[in-house]
Formats: structure tokens, C-alpha cells, sequence
């Protein structure tokens, strides 16, 4: 938290002396602010930080990405005059332990047309989903994609632990 204010302050510290304090100049300076950090982080001990900012970064990417293609999926089949939905409901065993990620993973499949968060199991150990689209009736690849996509990339940036 002590390097995102550092951060954070570097942004303010650039926005004044090119004096124009602004959304964009602000974000340039926290750009800027990263770079400064990530190049400092052995002297400063912020390699920590940087690593999960560039991930929490990736992340946002990755989920737009799967919003897009998604939405797109989505669009298409409801404009067809038939469905080609095939929906169902879906256990997915959780690697995720602390409620800060399941609740992460949880928004996510939901905010990802074509899937919507239902349940938790009793010993929160199993996320119940439902999904429009299982191929095939292929439910293995349904949990294959959200453990291994968003699932990892949010256990990638709340443990500096994981793989």
C-alpha cells in the first residue's frame, strides 16, 4: 500500500510541475511514476508492487478481451433466428481461499455475458455457475477456461506466491 501512495504522489508531483492538473496528465504521471519505480524497485523494495500493478494491468486487458468476444457471442446468436445455446449449470473446484478473491472471480463470470455467478458451496469450495454456451456438452472445458483464465490471473496478482 506504501508504494501505490508513493505512486500515487509521484503522479501529483509530475501533474504540478508540468502544471496542468488533469485526468490525463495525472495518469501519465502515474505511468511515469510506475516506470520510476519499477527501475528503482531493488534500492526502494517495490518489486513487489510493480509486479502486481503490470498483472492487475494485464488483467484489465484480458478481461476486456473476454467481454468483447463474449459480447460479440452473444449478440450474434440472439440476432439468429435459432439458438445455439446450449446452457447449463457448472461446479468449478476453487484454488481461490480468501473471500477478497472468490468475491474477484465471482464479479467477474458475472459481468461476462453468457455466464452468471449462482453459489458458493457450503465450505466455499466450489463456485456454482451458469453458462450459455457448453460446447459439446463439454463441461471439463467450461471449468478449464475460468480456472485458467480468470481464475489464475486473479490469484496471480492477490498471492505473489502463486505460479
Amino acid at each position: 500500500m506504501k508504494q501505490f501512495i508513493t505512486n500515487i504522489l509521484l503522479a501529483v508531483i509530475w501533474a504540478a510541475v508540468t502544471g496542468t492538473i488533469s485526468l490525463g496528465n495525472l495518469a501519465i504521471g502515474f505511468f511515469l511514476g510506475y516506470l520510476v519505480m519499477l527501475v528503482a524497485a531493488p534500492a526502494i523494495d517495490s518489486e513487489h508492487y510493480t509486479r502486481r500493478l503490470r498483472l492487475a494491468v494485464g488483467f484489465i486487458f484480458y478481461f476486456l478481451k473476454e467481454l468483447v468476444v463474449s459480447s460479440i457471442r452473444v449478440a450474434v446468436d440472439v440476432m439468429k433466428p435459432s439458438f445455439r445455446m446450449k446452457s447449463g449449470i457448472v461446479g468449478i473446484p476453487l484454488d481461490a481461499k480468501s473471500d477478497l478473491e472468490k468475491t474477484l472471480l465471482a464479479n467477474s463470470i458475472s459481468l461476462t455475458p453468457g455466464t452468471l455467478s449462482l453459489d458458493t458451496s457450503e465450505d466455499g469450495k466450489t463456485l456454482y455457475i451458469h453458462a450459455m454456451y457448453i460446447d459439446n456438452n463439454d463441461v471439463e472445458a467450461v471449468r478449464k477456461e475460468i480456472k485458467m483464465g480468470m481464475e489464475s490471473h486473479i490469484l496471480e496478482i492477490t498471492r505473489p506466491e502463486w505460479p
